[in-house]
């Protein structure tokens, strides 16, 4: 870069510096995410007050500096002001921002980011404020956001055995479980079968080591070198959640461009956000603070 660069980026973060400046974290097509000084963006009449907020869209002109660049202009090209007309919809926006924050790379482009992001706050915006189809979106954002990351769970096939997987909406007992550290959805058929080798694989080698220590036997040292593969026993998935029909039907339509309009106001979509909040924690290890604002208003508005 040079001592001066123009991005276009959107404010993910703001915080107050010194007495009347802001820190604000911004995310460029251009450069990917940077940090830089608004100053005197909390004077009352400042240029750059309302362009330092949260969600605004900015052409901006950046000077470079020693520890933190500093915005010299910045000319508004969109903002989202319907965000902040229900709790529902800002916490949701939050919430993807975190997600952006955990995977946006500094001094790189992240042009697809930047997009992503945009068209799900746009979708977000769209919804009218005490909508219940919030979650639906917050849910799909999410999800699409793992995919452009290269995490997204498998949730069309079996992450054990890779056989595909469909809701069965005539069987009440569920057939298909959620685990993380397995990667998405897997058959419980599948699992139990690992289980059962794995269980096996344990007692065999438990009853061999009684035999050689009650028989006093003695293990050879060879006189030539032995080579051998050893083969690491796999860590038995943990199933999280047991699917329904229903959610699993949920999980596997993340994967289209759009929800169909019919299923967003479907209670499970508070089942399927847990599911992949812990998801996404689990592999950014940090937690998703704007969740307890998701938690809150959901308890409140839809008990």
């Amino acid at each position: 870069m040079s001592k001066t660069y123009k991005a276009t980026g959107i404010n993910l973060k703001a915080q107050a510096f010194g007495e009347s400046d802001r820190i604000v974290t911004i995310l460029t097509r251009e450069f990917g995410l940077i940090r830089a000084i608004a100053p005197g963006a909390r004077k009352h009449n400042s240029s750059l007050g309302g362009r330092s907020g949260i969600f605004v869209v900015n052409q901006l002109l950046i000077a470079k500096g020693r520890s933190l660049d500093k915005i010299t202009q910045a000319q508004t090209i969109k903002s989202y002001p319907n965000l902040g007309g229900g709790l529902g919809k800002l916490a949701a926006s939050q919430y993807l921002a975190e997600i952006v924050l955990a995977q946006a790379l500094s001094e790189q482009p992240q042009d697809e980011l930047f997009e992503l992001f945009n068209e799900h706050l746009n979708r977000l915006q769209q919804l009218p404020c005490t909508s219940q189809d919030v979650l639906a979106y917050l849910v799909h954002g999410v999800f699409q956001l793992l995919a452009l990351a290269g995490l997204r769970p498998q949730v069309e096939a079996c992450c054990l055995n890779g056989i595909p997987v469909t809701p069965d909406f005539t069987n009440p007992k569920s057939l298909v479980g959620f685990s993380i550290n397995a990667g998405g959805v897997i058959s419980m058929s599948a699992w139990e079968n690992l289980r059962s080798i794995a269980q096996t694989t344990m007692e065999e080698q438990v009853a061999t080591a009684s035999v050689v220590k009650e028989s006093g036997g003695t293990y050879a040292v060879p006189t030539s070198p032995i080579y051998e593969t050893i083969v690491h026993q796999e860590e038995l998935p943990t199933v999280l959640r047991r699917l329904s029909a229903t959610e699993l039907d949920l999980l596997q339509q993340l994967t289209r461009s759009h929800i169909i309009e019919e299923t967003a106001t479907n209670e499970n979509w508070l089942y399927i956000e847990r599911l992949l909040r812990q998801y996404v924690q689990y592999h950014y290890g940090r937690s998703i603070r704007s969740a307890a604002l998701i938690d809150s208003y959901f308890a409140t508005n839809h008990g």
